[in-house]
């Protein structure tokens, strides 16, 4: 099977800017030169690292590049670890990847160290991996080869490893690099998390790949990302509905001049992107009266990174996701698994080589999520409507999307359950205009414990965006006859009602 071309493509370009980070501007040359010392150093004497793990914890920048590059040119699977993460979700990846070595950066060392020490796990921090050394032989590297797991929250309540191979990651940047027409001289702002496609692969890969000029912002804050956009110099920007919204805030919030300056320099862009959640019309509006863009939508997942896309070139219809992209096979069926008509709802179903190649070390579940002919189950319903597809929502309640993050309502629930005031929890996704769905709990309490405590607790064992942004106490949750929470009569709560305080 042919090898990558993402590394010989950055040969071609090595004179040119990749990145501008924090830490300065660097040239295809040397992130190919950085990243083959650092590939020696992992594998210290080995011809292949064969797929083996190696999570890496650092800050997006070009310590973060450098470090996935080497990974995968040693032959290793990578492992991004999320930055917003508390130290029990990192232990949690950690013990589910068994990774050969942690690399770190050393401001964030101390969250991974306690959870590598008691797995016995080395932990390599970044100046150790990334300072000058000599480059030795580096494998041959085969599309089918693993090249990076994500993790993605499912339905049992705990996130699962998406085995993403080289064929997989270069179908997916060739289908956008060709269908939103990447090229060289383009300049992309890169502020959205490093643990998800929607960073590495719609926006960082195809950057890398067409031999274009990414710049990294370590975190997002909106008078900043639009000081960059009003530069005029960026062709390209993407980011999940949540940003728009924050940014639409800040515009209102500034004066006439600052806002008149801000809107031409983004008009200056070509294409502005908007994914992860689905993106509110009044956003979308809004953001065209500010910008002149009509902000383009596409629908992608972990698994099968991006599938539709609005046009390039052409009508963009709110609320709708567009058409199959390059290689890219979509289908609705219904509860059997067949065909829907022409007009009808169904369960989106993708094929092709973007599509990945297995969850770790779960069988089963991988083996659940095909069809005997390869196509996979999305868990997503739509409909074709004058040849776009509009997407309807998730199939199951459990999966919320809250500011373009994937979210399990069960994770969230097992962590409230925890709690010795909890009797009983349900979370729920509301819809909220910010934030795609925020996240509710409605929790039987024993005792009497304030939402803030409960807020407090699920803060220090959860990632920001699970934590819940309203809680309700109540007597009960209510039931079916079959004893399952009913969580459309649940929502109905939050939203009959106004929120309390929490």
């Amino acid at each position: 099977m042919p090898s990558p071309q993402l590394f010989d493509r950055a040969v071609a370009h090595r004179d040119r800017t990749a990145l501008i980070t924090p830490e300065g501007s660097f040239a295809f040359a040397q992130l190919l030169a950085a990243s083959a010392a650092a590939a020696t150093r992992l594998l210290a004497g080995r011809d292949g690292l064969e797929g083996e793990r190696v999570c890496f914890l650092t800050p997006p920048g070009w310590e973060y590049v450098a470090t996935q590059w080497a990974i995968w040119r040693a032959g290793g699977m990578a492992v991004p670890l999320a930055v917003s993460h508390p130290p029990a979700e990192l232990a949690y990846v950690l013990g589910d990847a068994e990774p050969e070595v942690v690399v770190a950066h050393p401001d964030l060392a101390d969250r991974v160290t306690p959870a590598a020490t008691e797995r016995r796990i080395p932990l390599l921090q970044t100046p150790a991996l990334l300072r000058d050394g000599p480059t030795g032989h580096l494998p041959e590297l085969d599309l089918g080869d693993p090249a990076l797991m994500l993790y993605t929250s499912g339905t049992t309540g705990q996130p699962k490893g998406v085995v993403i191979s080289h064929g997989n990651l270069e179908a997916q940047v060739h289908a956008l690099t060709e269908a939103w027409r990447w090229r060289a001289d383009d300049h992309i702002l890169l502020h959205l998390p490093l643990h998800h496609v929607h960073g590495i692969v719609n926006v960082l890969a195809c950057a890398l790949w067409a031999g274009a000029m990414c710049q990294v912002l370590p975190t997002f804050a909106a008078e900043e990302v639009w000081e960059r956009l009003a530069q005029g110099d960026l062709t390209l920007y993407m980011a999940v509905p949540t940003i728009y919204r924050r940014l639409i805030d800040a515009w209102d919030a500034s004066d006439p001049p600052t806002r008149e300056r801000w809107s031409r320099g983004a008009r200056a862009a070509r294409l502005m992107v908007s994914g992860s959640a689905a993106l509110p019309v009044p956003t979308l509006e809004r953001w065209e009266e500010i910008t002149g863009h009509r902000l383009l939508e596409r629908y992608g997942m972990t698994e099968i990174g991006m599938a539709l896309s609005n046009p390039l070139v052409g009508e963009r219809r709110p609320g709708h996701v567009g058409t199959p992209l390059p290689d890219v096979e979509v289908r609705l069926v219904d509860d059997a698994g067949a065909p829907v008509p022409s007009g009808s709802s169904g369960t989106i179903q993708v094929r092709g080589p973007a599509v990945f190649a297995r969850y770790w070390r779960r069988p089963d579940e991988t083996a659940d999520a095909f069809d005997a002919d390869g196509w996979f189950h999305t868990g997503d319903q739509a409909v074709v409507e004058d040849g776009a597809y509009r997407i309807l929502g998730r199939s199951s309640v459990d999966i919320l999307k809250t500011g373009g993050e994937k979210v399990s309502a069960l994770e969230i629930e097992d962590v409230l359950r925890a709690h010795p005031a909890v009797q009983d929890v349900a979370v729920v996704g509301v819809d909220d205009l910010a934030w795609g769905q925020r996240v509710c709990a409605a929790v039987v309490p024993v005792g009497d414990p304030s939402p803030d405590q409960l807020r407090t607790f699920a803060r220090e064992r959860l990632a920001p965006y699970k934590v819940p942004k309203e809680i309700r106490l109540v007597d009960r949750l209510p039931r079916n006859a079959m004893g399952k929470v009913t969580k459309p009569q649940l929502t109905a709560l939050f939203i009959s009602t106004p929120p309390e305080a929490s």
